[in-house]
């Protein structure tokens, strides 16, 4: 039972990123890697190809690391969940065993 909430609750946590979490996450991670290219420069960039590709590159890293702490956190969420409801139901199934002997 543990191992179907943390699954399903992967399957919600990518859902999320997917609704929620894929545009900041290439907002944030163009403008981190323009930021960083920036200071490395000391100056503004110009739009070469070097920058270009960086800039892609941190976009895929943006996304990729938003989408694995958004997919970590709903199979954490899945996980206590499915923990909540197999306690819910052990109480019941000792209450209801009590009350029929």
């Amino acid at each position: 039972m543990k191992h179907t909430g943390t699954k399903i609750g992967a399957a919600l946590g990518f859902i999320v990123f997917l609704a929620f979490g894929l545009l900041p996450s290439f907002y944030f991670g163009s403008y981190g890697s323009l930021l960083i290219l920036s200071k490395l420069a000391g100056h503004s960039v110009e739009p070469t190809t070097f920058v270009r590709m960086f800039v892609v590159v941190g976009v895929l890293l943006g996304a990729t690391c938003t989408a694995f702490a958004s997919i970590v956190i709903g199979s954490v969420f899945g996980t206590s969940l499915s923990f909540l409801v197999s306690l819910f139901d052990v109480k019941v199934t000792e209450k209801t065993q009590s009350e029929t002997a």
